[in-house]
């Protein structure tokens, strides 16, 4: 039995430019941050002929190809394995809530499979496998973020050549800004869940169609994403804030439906009861409301708990996709 860990990410800043249709043009430019909540996959050797992969639904297949989850089916596929093997996840936040659910899913399958086989990978080897996998085989309108945040771990800046290389960079923050960094975000659950598909294949179409006024806001979420950077390694946590607040703006202004009416009416009384900036974490449209609050903590709090919204306490996680237990 062997079972990984896999970590969920929190883009900080830049996110959107890790999108092929931007970045194989531009070249892509994000911060991002792996969080303490996990996808666990356990992979166990089956006794009976067959695959049983169990999820939010469970199939019990004859060969990969009659399943019908995309990535655990492709994962398999690439592997050779074709019978015998029980896979089960594990998430500790719903799917579709802007966490990158999707990525850790395949990095962490990917991370189980290939100790199953006694293969050796590389963080890098499995978050480019995992993209692959997304954008290449199964043509998702996914980028890059998810899979290597999750796989990486740790608060890291990533840089997008427009070949689709892939390098990155381990911020250089102090132990105080993480605490105060840790302290001062919140994450709101909405209770509401999208497809970041729909969205995410908008944002694309934008670029593709050389919309120029969203071209131009994208170019300035990587600049963004830069100035996130500095402001974190700086200690500059209240700028980051503002930062958060811009790029939540400027978002606004490449899709229409990256927020609705009643995320709009959450995001001013939070900033009203003292929030400096935030975002819907991910494509947009529902999941998390993540805010950047140093003073007046308890009043935003109250104030979006009594509106229905619950709060998810996080700290970030600094090991990324690993094997927790294999015997």
């Amino acid at each position: 039995m062997i079972v990984s860990r896999t970590p969920f990410r929190l883009s900080l800043g830049g996110g959107g430019t890790d999108l092929p249709a931007y970045f194989t043009r531009y070249g892509g430019f994000f911060v991002s941050g792996a969080v303490n909540k996990y996808m666990h996959i356990v992979v166990n050797d089956r006794f009976e002929p067959g695959i049983r992969l169990s999820y939010s639904r469970t199939e019990t297949v004859g060969s990969p190809e009659e399943i019908h989850h995309p990535s655990a089916r492709e994962s398999l596929r690439l592997l050779g394995i074709v019978d015998r093997l029980e896979i089960v996840s594990l998430a500790d936040v719903p799917a579709a809530t802007g966490l990158g659910s999707s990525g850790s899913f395949t990095v962490g399958l990917l991370n189980a499979l290939y100790a199953h086989q006694r293969i050796a990978k590389t963080p890098e080897q499995l978050a480019e496998i995992a993209c692959d996998i997304a954008i290449n085989r199964l043509h998702e309108p996914s980028g890059k973020q998810d899979e290597y945040t999750a796989s990486l771990g740790g608060i890291r800046s990533y840089e997008i050549d427009t070949r689709g290389n892939v390098s990155s960079e381990e911020l250089r923050i102090s132990d105080h800004t993480l605490s105060e960094l840790e302290y001062a975000i919140m994450m709101f659950y909405t209770g509401i869940t999208r497809k970041a598909g729909e969205i995410l294949v908008r944002q694309q179409e934008k670029v593709v169609e050389d919309d120029g006024k969203a071209v131009e806001k994208m170019h300035r979420i990587k600049e963004i994403g830069k100035e996130s950077k500095r402001a974190l390694e700086a200690g500059d946590l209240r700028r980051f804030g503002e930062l958060l607040h811009e790029h939540w703006e400027v978002k606004r202004g490449v899709i229409d439906n990256a927020t609705t009416s009643q995320i709009d009416a959450w995001y001013s009384t939070a900033r009203e009861k003292g929030a400096i900036g935030g975002k819907i974490v991910g494509a947009g449209g529902g999941g998390f409301l993540m805010l950047y609050c140093d003073e007046g903590r308890e009043k935003v709090r109250a104030a979006l708990v009594s509106q229905g919204l619950s709060e998810m306490r996080f700290r970030f996680d600094f090991e990324g996709s690993k094997v927790i237990y294999n015997v």
